[in-house]
């Protein structure tokens, strides 16, 4: 068996071997040239337009947080405890909010959503809406007549106080009050200063289940603050001392006021 030198291929043969690299090549050289082109062309198009492409940027970020703060009422202003959405509640959400006014049905107040110049227009759905208030109650606590007027000359007209969201009845809502006090970057607790000055008493906590860690935590606290008036004698809590129980036994005594009938008929 003779074996067959490649040498001997026809010529033609070789001749298109060489001819088909050569055009593969050629297009695989185009091919790159093209690719290279191109990118060379869309990077020459957006350096011409820099500023357009950034101002799209812009735009669609925007549009995002325009969606995303949409999505969780970030900048709704609430009219009424009902436009609340329950996942605030469920969550125990902190609201900014303006005093209006307090009387005995609880603390008239004005929400004051978070505010950014640009986004706040853009999501305002109340334009041209007269100011309409929300009505809150200091959650856990019952306010004798004295806390009630403490409460008036504490909290001005117009002075911003955060409501921590605990719970909704009806259209009014159960909050731990907050305020800043002048010349102090910390909030003040209403529920808890009420109670310590002896001028409130602690209450069920209104809309919150007896069995739940919430309840249990803000009746703790709640209850610390109260014992606090307590043992320094604050407000309702205040003993009186034994010249005043004397005195008032003394006004009560069936002869002194025998003595006032007489000397009043005399």
């Amino acid at each position: 068996m003779h074996r067959e030198n490649v040498n001997n291929m026809p010529e033609s043969s070789r001749e298109t071997e060489s001819e088909a690299a050569a055009v593969d090549r050629r297009q695989t050289v185009n091919g790159n040239k093209s690719s290279h082109n191109i990118v060379s062309l869309i990077s020459k198009i957006a350096d011409e337009n820099i500023s357009l492409v950034r101002n799209i940027s812009t735009c669609l970020a925007v549009a995002g947080v325009i969606v995303i703060a949409r999505s969780i009422k970030l900048l709704t202003k609430f009219q009424a405890a009902r436009e609340i959405p329950a996942r605030f509640i469920e969550r125990n959400v902190s609201l900014r909010g303006k005093v209006h006014s307090i009387t005995e049905k609880g603390i008239e107040v004005e929400h004051v959503p978070i505010y950014l110049p640009v986004l706040s227009k853009l999501l305002s759905k109340h334009r041209d809406v007269s100011t309409s208030t929300m009505l809150v109650h200091l959650a856990g606590v019952e306010l004798t007549p004295e806390g009630q007027t403490w409460l008036q000359n504490t909290l001005a007209p117009a002075q911003v106080v955060w409501l921590k969201l605990i719970s909704r009845e009806d259209n009014a809502l159960h909050c731990l009050v907050s305020h800043s006090r002048q010349g102090s970057m910390w909030g003040h607790c209403m529920n808890e200063e009420v109670l310590k000055l002896g001028l409130a008493r602690t209450a069920p906590i209104v809309g919150v289940l007896p069995d739940t860690p919430l309840y249990w935590r803000l009746h703790k606290r709640l209850h610390k603050a109260e014992l606090k008036a307590e043992k320094k004698g604050r407000g309702f809590w205040r003993e009186e001392s034994l010249w005043e129980r004397t005195s008032k036994a003394v006004r009560d005594s069936s002869i002194i006021r025998l003595m006032k009938t007489i000397f009043k008929r005399s």
